[in-house]
């Protein structure tokens, strides 16, 4: 498989690499698989070697204890125990968040913890209360956190009562309201607020700080200390016992020293990303996977650039209509036809819109791995 019949377009494979643990290699975990790829001709130059988060956060055990998640909280926003804390547009998920809120509650065990939901659904497109309920209403306090119209209906599981339950087993007492103007939660008095969001996260805290109140952002959390992550809170997940698993650190020096590595002992000249979560939406949930900062934590220099093309479909009835022949047809596309033939409003690229070229080839490992559900948490992109 040294080099891809002509008849073959791009093609991703999952590799099984076994259990991956805290103070392992990374690297030298990756590349030992990769070296039995390529003795057995599936490893070539031009190919991509994507890898996921979690096992290279897993081997650097990037985990952080819900209370020094809290120490740090109280600290940055200067919280005393019995303070009142926002918590703003949070993600409705059990693996994403409900271990940070475990940690906000804890920074203000005799205090008060209010979160403020937008509706109907969350940033990435879980649904928080029935959209025939809301009603389009700006502002909504539920009068009871038991209806089924809180029920998610992919999940089955009512955010807004867990996140509520999750306070008030911390020792805090527990506010909650909808609401999509972030600066309503200035009408609570808070202390200070954490804006939760990912995408929208620079925004948010604007609007906060416009209204007098201290506010920092989830990413401005677990930066630096013990363990760390570039991304604080952004794109953990909730591992066992009181703990969150941090996004990988330092990823840049991963891919870089993979990329080195298999240039310099296997002589294959490959470009390596660490991905995250696809960058995709669901058509029948509506939900959007995108619940990291972004879908490449890291990657070489290679892929740092847009993913362009012509409209094929387009110019293979343009030439047929010319009366050109298939034959003909087939010649012309693959030797004269380049995408930097074209200007980017060109009617030969007219539906081919640019795309970075990381941010696709994550979204489809992050498919082909199924998250690292399949046990295949490096994946190998040819001919892209």
């Amino acid at each position: 498989m040294s080099k891809l019949p002509g008849y073959i377009g791009p093609i991703a494979f999952g590799l099984k690499m076994g259990v991956i643990l805290p103070g392992m290699s990374i690297v030298d975990k990756v590349f030992e698989k990769l070296s039995e790829c390529r003795r057995d001709g599936f490893l070539d130059d031009g190919d991509i070697v994507c890898i996921t988060e979690s096992v290279v956060a897993r081997a650097q055990n990037n985990y952080v204890t819900i209370d020094e998640i809290a120490a740090e909280i109280r600290q940055k926003l200067n919280l005393a125990p019995d303070a009142k804390v926002g918590v703003v547009f949070p993600i409705a998920s059990r693996n994403r968040f409900a271990m940070i809120l475990k940690g906000i509650a804890l920074a203000v065990p005799q205090g008060e913890v209010i979160v403020q939901f937008s509706f109907p659904r969350d940033e990435v497109g879980n649904q928080v209360i029935s959209p025939d309920y809301s009603c389009g209403e700006e502002f909504l306090v539920p009068s009871s956190l038991d209806g089924p119209e809180f029920i998610h209906p992919i999940t089955g599981v009512n955010y807004v009562k867990l996140y509520h339950d999750i306070i008030r087993e911390a020792g805090a007492r527990a506010t909650i309201f909808l609401g999509n103007n972030p600066a309503r939660i200035a009408d609570y008095r808070p202390d200070g607020v954490i804006a939760a969001d990912i995408h929208g996260r620079h925004e948010t805290q604007k609007a906060i700080l416009e209204q007098g109140c201290p506010c920092i952002r989830l990413d401005e959390i677990c930066t630096s200390g013990r363990v760390y992550s570039e991304w604080g809170l952004l794109g953990s997940n909730m591992s066992s016992g009181d703990r969150v698993k941090l996004a990988p650190r330092e990823g840049q020096a991963v891919v870089e020293q993979l990329q080195e590595r298999l240039h310099r002992e296997l002589q294959v000249k490959a470009e390596v990303l660490i991905y995250g979560d696809g960058a995709y939406r669901d058509p029948s949930s509506g939900i959007y996977e995108l619940a990291d900062p972004q879908p490449v934590f890291a990657s070489t220099s290679g892929l740092k650039r847009f993913r362009e093309g012509v409209k094929y479909k387009y110019l293979a009835d343009y030439y047929y209509h010319c009366g050109k022949s298939k034959e003909e047809i087939e010649r012309i596309l693959e030797s004269s036809l380049r995408p930097d033939n074209f200007s980017a409003d060109s009617i030969e690229k007219e539906g081919t819109t640019p795309r970075r070229m990381e941010d696709v080839l994550a979204s489809l490992a992050d498919l082909v791995s199924g998250s690292a559900d399949a046990g295949t948490p490096v994946v190998v992109i040819k001919g892209f």
